[in-house]
């Protein structure tokens, strides 16, 4: 998905939850646009969060050295 898709999401939701006045029996047009709305701002927190970890890289490096310890090296570095 995408900050497109989760941006959809958040304004048919929000025009079915305060704009639309329609009754349609045996379904609650209010409630559906909030649960839309919900969606919608979900998708777009996950998308967010996932850009974002995209851009952080680990790099984690091992020495041996000739008495048999173990040095252990871990870098990490987070890029705009």
């Amino acid at each position: 998905m995408g900050y497109g898709v989760g941006a959809t999401l958040l304004v048919v939701g929000l025009i079915l939850a305060l704009a639309v006045h329609v009754s349609v029996s045996g379904v609650d047009l209010t409630l559906i646009g909030w649960i839309l709305t919900a969606v919608g701002a979900v998708v777009l927190i996950l998308t967010a969060v996932t850009l974002n970890a995209g851009r952080r890289s680990r790099t984690v490096a091992r020495r041996r050295h000739a008495d048999g310890t173990e040095t252990v090296e871990e870098r990490r570095t987070d890029s705009l």
